[in-house]
């Protein structure tokens, strides 16, 4: 049998790190028995960057949430129930209308800061008020 040539190793925390086969500086963890081995940049550089796959979503044209609803029809005359199939009832229902919510416009700081403000103003008027009815002896019975 020929010797084959074992590359750089050594042991830290109980596990072997030997040298990549390529000579690149890296070293990985390997088994016992392992006489060679190649680092993850040596197999990426031979292999070749990962094409990315275009996103997996494709538009149904059906709103969010249809498939939750108890019926829903749609254009095509197609009827669901909780997102099943019904093949028997196609055609025979008019498509679900669906009302789009409205989308709340999130308020900005200063917005935020200003209706405090109002609150606080408003809260102190009651107050003073309440106190002039006291001394005036008015009492909102």
């Amino acid at each position: 049998m020929a010797k084959q040539m074992k590359y750089h190793q050594y042991v830290e925390d109980g596990k072997l790190y030997m040298a990549c086969k390529n000579n690149c500086g890296n070293y990985e963890v390997v088994g016992e028995e392992s006489i060679a081995t190649t680092c993850w940049s040596c197999v990426l550089h031979v292999v070749g960057m990962p094409k990315e796959s275009k996103s997996t979503y494709k538009p149904t044209g059906r709103p969010a949430g249809w498939h939750f609803m108890n019926e829903f029809v749609d254009k095509d005359g197609n009827v669901f129930h909780k997102g099943k199939e019904q093949p028997k009832l196609k055609g025979t229902l008019k498509p679900t209308k669906v009302v789009a919510k409205k989308k709340t416009k999130r308020r900005t700081k200063e917005e935020i800061l200003i209706a405090r403000q109002a609150e606080k103003k408003a809260a102190l008027k009651k107050a003073v008020k309440k106190q002039k009815d006291f001394i005036n002896h008015k009492f909102g019975d």
